[in-house]
């Protein structure tokens, strides 16, 4: 049988034009090595993670490799290793990866054919070695020489617990490795001039995707699981735009907005009633958006639910005019916490505690904090030091959200019983400019009025 595969296959080169970022990940790698001058610093693109038997879950690399290579997620093939080798002046970057599956009967020349998971008759092809090199503008070596290339005795620093080849090459060294996270984490804090496009793009994307579930809210409400059909709506986006969802997609109906994380998006999604939906679209590049809007699916709020939401959107407007280049990272979580509060002491509903600042003041009906840095990951730079992030102060270049919510549980009995299990979020995604900052998703409308008018538009 094998003899059969070896013969008659027609040239099928392809040109790989260089990656958009190609020369922005090149910056970021000089960067990397004036960090950590000498030292050899080994960062994998993970590898395959099995679903359920013999089928994996889609792959997408490690967001440091990505960051550094400028990779996209459709064109990374897993198991790829990004290796800065230290030289007389610097480092010089290699990427080793699977070459193209072989069609000449060698070794691995079945592979393509008889390999279900990495073979090409199965799960598509695979850049050459010339290909990939040409795309990332790097060396590009076969997979196999990877565990030679670690073999030598030099100061190494791996992103760990991603690749079992690397980290049984090279013995751990928590301290150095820490530092190593810590350094990727917060090179990603400021994008620059390519990673504004990604993100633009990305937050484009979402905004038209929540558009498109606007426009379902009446099928979705005749449905069984509607939040099903809601969740359907906003990744048949995501796909059609870029490489997928940044996160699982939370489409919260009645009382499940109240849960901060809703992602089985089994029920049913009723007039009368509130969605929360939070999701973003990640583009090809792997950057997301990340926006929650919270709409009345028959078109109009009733008196409770836009009691609540007007103070959701009121805290919103606070922590927006908080964010400035300057101004502590915290500032606009504490001006949107206050009006929080406030509203909260003139509904009667501060249970405990005295100062405005005490969390058990608002933390049973907020549950968490109201904003967080955006990037490659939706939860970007978590790996950063406080003293950069969240005790740090906002820069140029910065993106991040502003997202404060109220989460009224239904079996709550501190609040009244018109209340209970209504919850709202409204979430932006913003960008730190010289002067102030810029709301990437400002084509969705916030404030109540708009959203009704929205929502009925769209039916």
């Amino acid at each position: 049988m094998a003899e059969c595969f070896t013969r008659g296959w027609a040239d099928s080169a392809q040109a790989a034009p260089v990656r958009s970022g190609a020369a922005y990940a090149a910056e970021r790698r000089a960067l990397l090595s004036a960090r950590f001058p000498g030292e050899r610093i080994v960062v994998p693109a993970g590898g395959l993670k099995v679903r359920s038997n013999d089928f994996d879950y889609a792959f997408r690399p490690h967001s440091a490799f990505l960051h550094l290579t400028a990779e996209e997620g459709g064109g990374a093939a897993p198991d790829s290793v990004l290796v800065l080798e230290p030289t007389g002046t610097g480092h010089e970057a290699t990427v080793f990866t699977r070459p193209r599956s072989p069609r000449d009967g060698g070794p691995n020349g079945t592979e393509f054919y008889r390999d279900r998971r990495y073979g090409e008759f199965w799960v598509g092809r695979r850049r050459t070695l010339a290909e990939t090199s040409d795309a990332l503008g790097v060396t590009v070596l076969p997979r196999d020489d990877l565990a030679r290339a670690l073999a030598s005795p030099v100061p190494t620093r791996v992103v760990r617990g991603q690749d079992p080849v690397v980290d049984a090459a090279v013995p751990p060294a928590a301290e150095q490795e820490s530092e190593l996270l810590v350094f990727l984490s917060e090179s990603r804090l400021v994008k620059d001039e390519w990673e504004v496009e990604q993100m633009r793009a990305a937050v484009d994307h979402t905004v038209a995707a929540f558009h498109d579930v606007a426009g379902e809210l009446p099928t979705a409400a005749r449905l069984a699981r509607g939040e099903r059909w809601i969740e359907g709506t906003f990744n048949r986006r995501a796909r059609l735009e870029g490489y997928g969802l940044g996160f699982e997609t939370i489409a919260a109906a009645g009382a499940h907005a109240c849960v901060l994380h809703w992602m089985r998006n089994d029920g049913p999604v009723r007039d009368g009633e509130l969605l929360l939906l939070d999701a973003g679209v990640e583009t090809d590049t792997c950057y997301t958006g990340d926006v929650t809007r919270t709409l009345p699916v028959g078109g109009r709020f009733t008196d409770a639910q836009r009691q609540v939401y007007d103070l959701v959107h009121a805290a919103q407007s606070a922590g927006i005019a908080a964010l400035r280049p300057g101004a502590r990272f915290g500032d606009f979580h504490d001006a949107a916490t206050r009006v929080i509060a406030e509203g909260l002491d003139a509904w009667g509903l501060r249970p405990g505690g005295t100062g405005p600042h005490d969390p058990s003041l608002y933390g049973r009906y907020t549950l968490c904090g109201t904003g967080h840095m955006l990037g490659l990951d939706c939860h970007d730079c978590a790996g950063a030091r406080s003293s950069a992030y969240l005790d740090g102060v906002l820069e140029p270049g910065h993106v991040l959200t502003v997202e404060p919510g109220l989460y009224f549980q239904p079996d709550d009995l501190t609040i009244p019983a018109f209340l209970r299990g209504i919850g709202v979020r409204i979430e932006d995604d913003f960008l730190i400019t010289a002067d102030g900052a810029v709301c990437l998703s400002s084509a969705l409308p916030r404030a109540a009025d708009d959203v009704e008018a929205w929502v009925t538009a769209a039916r």
